[in-house]
């Protein structure tokens, strides 16, 4: 398994391939921008992580598992219900969440997520994992007391902090199921399993590619199973997809 991370060197943003045995083989670019090796080697465990890679947008699909829409009233979706999350919302492993004054219900969504490796648009879903640079995970942040109160979902989704993604991306189309979990101060909160998605990987790849081109470095998040809830300042949020990794963060209030 080889995974892909973004990497804080200095100040200066580097991507790498790390290995099993945890050395980074440090890139030119990304691996779907022609990155090569520069000849420099790194260990995993030194590096600060960012978020793995850098979207021209965030595309989620919403309701795509049953338990997750009963617990919040909603009829299951005929087709993917899609929205989009801006990318000034992205932030990477063990960066802070922060709670905006304008919401007093923050809420938790782990989620498995398709990162693009290659531009595409209007593609069948047999042709998707040519376009897939690979997984990772994603915390689908939401202000459940605005999404109630509006007939849209742009605002609750859409805040500074609100999509944190990493902490890397295992390259390649291993689209088995996965556990999904999340964790609030080790509290479990969330326990699902792709397997009970609607609609499937490569259904969302070719759906989300029909109606707007992809780009390389977009990420497409596949939906949340049931067990969303609140979080507060001063908790620790972890997000694991099995056969991925954890993606960790913590909660502050806005303005700290």
């Amino acid at each position: 398994m080889t995974r892909i991370v973004r990497f804080d060197d200095e100040g200066t943003p580097r991507y790498g391939r790390a290995y099993g045995d945890g050395e980074v083989q440090v890139l030119s670019a990304a691996p779907w921008a022609g990155g090569v090796p520069v000849g420099r080697t790194l260990g995993l465990k030194g590096l600060r992580l960012m978020a793995p890679c850098e979207p021209t947008k965030v595309v989620c699909v919403g309701r795509n598992y049953a338990a997750h829409a009963r617990e919040l009233g909603n009829e299951v979706p005929k087709e993917p219900l899609i929205f989009i999350k801006p990318a000034s919302s992205v932030i990477g492993p063990e960066e802070a969440i922060r709670l905006p004054s304008q919401s007093t219900d923050v809420q938790h969504e782990a989620e498995l997520a398709i990162v693009i490796g290659k531009r595409c648009r209007g593609i069948a879903e047999g042709e998707a994992p040519g376009y897939v640079a690979g997984l990772t995970c994603l915390n689908d942040v939401t202000a459940r007391d605005i999404q109630r109160a509006e007939s849209h979902l742009t605002r609750s989704k859409s805040f500074d902090t609100f999509c944190p993604i990493g902490p890397w991306i295992v390259e390649g189309w291993d689209v088995e199921p996965r556990a999904v979990r999340c964790t609030v101060e080790g509290e479990l909160r969330q326990d699902g399993n792709t397997r009970a998605m609607i609609f499937g990987a490569a259904a969302l790849v070719a759906f989300v590619s029909s109606v707007m081109t992809l780009e390389p470095g977009d990420v497409i998040a596949t939906g949340t199973p049931a067990g969303v809830a609140r979080i507060e300042a001063g908790q620790r949020v972890e997000v694991e997809i099995e056969r991925i990794g954890t993606l960790a963060n913590p909660v502050i209030a806005e303005g700290r």
